[in-house]
């Protein structure tokens, strides 16, 4: 069965999972007495299944290639048609909705964005179902992504590691040049799969543990390892469980910080202390300066007047500010319940701009989260730092070993091409929004939002909540198209689209 499958397109595969996904909420809505949403579900899952198969028949190759082109249209091609195929439920199953809205709400699940266009009470509980596993699916698929087909390809991060050229394949020996896309990928997907449902459901019992609802512990669950920030609750911040839950979330957001995090499979680095991880290190001293600036403020005013707030006001904010600060920098958007009192603290009103800084940071390489990533950073740190150590020393050797070096140099070179492009990225996304008609810091807070799959952003990173119902359907695709080029990353899609890569 496994060796039939590795002759399908992975893309069919995909559609034939989301069509057997579909009966998940079809069950959960006939418990629950839903039948007109349970039908929704069920006919679509058919339908979806039905269509797979045929495809599957009619496009299976066991000669498939493994050139880079192929591979990552296969990869933008998932983006482009399975949020199709997922919105077909959810357009039969929610009354009054149009094909754009159902488009746009799954291609932000499957992209792990998060940003939604229903308000929570709209939804009947087995699509907010659908939509934290369409989350939970884009998550796994943008993790198998990042090491069957980026690594390989030098993209996702790895051309910062390997400091060769993006989009050109690594080899990986004789098998791996023999190889085809489908069959590298089935492996990969066998090796990840488990540990990444292994680490949902022991999240998922441990937040029913904590006193979480049964359905909101779930979300959250999913929510959390995809890094999709999908809940269904009102809201952004965990709600039942209270505090424990929160610590359970913050434990589990780790995973969207480091590759290192993971239990060791085929392709990662060799295992390390966490404490020496960049990416970690990196991630932790950002954050400390986020709750630094939100709390040191106020608490150097009330030193000055000698009229100290009792212990547990000064602990809720720094619990607020750390726990939101890694919520953002995971690119995954959960507020914490005492992120009030982080605000209220600093008395900097709505410190967007922070937000919208730790979402572009983002979160890890190879791992669910978005953004420009933490070990890009981290190289264009150790490349400012290597400038100013020869502004004293100009006859210098840099020391810390061949990576380091790597990392200071073509690392650091690749890292700061990323970072132009993202930025020119931010700016046509944004300038195509204002065309639209939509003000610029709207504009600004969407764009950045899309382009580092954070949805959650609008909500708080403004003034006022940004709500993406509103938008007009110009506006959604822009919005849409954005999402995929920031999952993919906007070297992927130069790789894909530029000349010298036809011809390899």
């Amino acid at each position: 069965m496994r060796a039939r499958l590795s002759e399908v397109p992975f893309i069919i595969v995909l559609l034939g999972a989301v069509g057997m996904l579909c009966w998940l909420p079809a069950g959960h809505a006939l418990i629950l007495r839903d039948h007109r949403t349970a039908q929704a579900f069920l006919y679509a899952g058919l339908a979806l299944t039905v269509l797979a198969g045929m495809l599957a028949i009619a496009t299976a190759n066991p000669q498939a290639g493994n050139r880079a082109r192929p591979q990552l249209a296969a990869l933008a091609g998932a983006y482009l048609g399975l949020p199709v195929a997922m919105a077909l439920p959810v357009a039969l199953a929610v009354p009054d909705t149009s094909w754009t809205n159902a488009w746009f709400e799954m291609l932000s699940s499957f992209t792990t964005t998060g940003a939604t266009v229903y308000e929570p009470g709209r939804l009947p509980p087995s699509v907010h179902l659908w939509r934290a596993l369409s989350g939970w699916l884009g998550g796994f698929f943008a993790l198998l992504a990042a090491y069957a087909i980026l690594t390989p390809l030098n993209l996702g991060g790895a051309e910062v590691l390997s400091g060769r050229v993006p989009g050109q394949d690594s080899g990986g020996g004789q098998a791996g040049r023999q190889a085809g896309i489908s069959q590298r990928l089935n492996r990969h997907a066998v090796e990840l799969l488990p540990v990444y449902a292994a680490l949902t459901l022991l999240l998922w019992i441990l937040l029913l543990i904590a006193g979480e609802d049964g359905l909101l512990a779930l979300s959250h669950a999913m929510g959390t390892i995809s890094a999709s920030g999908i809940t269904a609750g009102i809201g952004l911040s965990v709600t039942a469980s209270g505090l424990p839950g929160e610590m359970l979330i913050f434990v589990f957001l780790i995973f969207a910080l480091s590759r290192r995090t993971w239990p060791r499979l085929p392709g990662m680095p060799r295992r390390e202390a966490l404490s020496a991880d960049p990416e970690l290190r990196l991630a932790a001293a950002i954050t400390l300066v986020v709750v630094a600036v939100l709390l040191l403020r106020h608490l150097a005013l009330e030193i000055e007047v000698r009229q100290m707030e009792t212990m547990p006001g000064l602990l809720r904010a720094f619990w607020g500010a750390i726990f939101t600060a890694v919520s953002f920098l995971s690119t995954t958007g959960y507020e914490s319940a005492h992120w009030t009192s982080a605000r209220d603290w600093s008395g900097l009103g709505a410190p967007g701009l922070m937000l919208l800084g730790l979402a572009m940071v983002g979160g890890g390489v190879a791992t669910c989260a978005g953004g420009v990533k933490l070990l890009r950073v981290h190289a264009l740190l150790l490349l400012g730092g290597r400038e100013l150590d020869r502004i004293v020393h100009p006859s210098s050797v840099t020391g810390g070993g061949a990576e380091r070096r790597r990392l200071s140099r073509s690392g650091a070179y690749m890292a700061w091409v990323f970072f132009m492009f993202f930025a020119i990225a931010i700016f046509v996304v944004t300038g195509a929004l204002t065309l639209v008609g939509i003000d610029f810091t709207r504009a600004m807070v969407f764009a950045i939002a899309a382009l580092t799959t954070t949805g959650p952003l609008a909500a708080v990173a403004g003034p006022e909540p940004f709500g993406y119902a509103g938008l007009g359907v110009v506006a959604k695709v822009i919005l849409g198209m954005a999402m995929i080029v920031g999952r993919l990353e906007i070297l992927a899609v130069i790789a894909l689209l530029a000349p010298a890569a036809w011809r390899r």
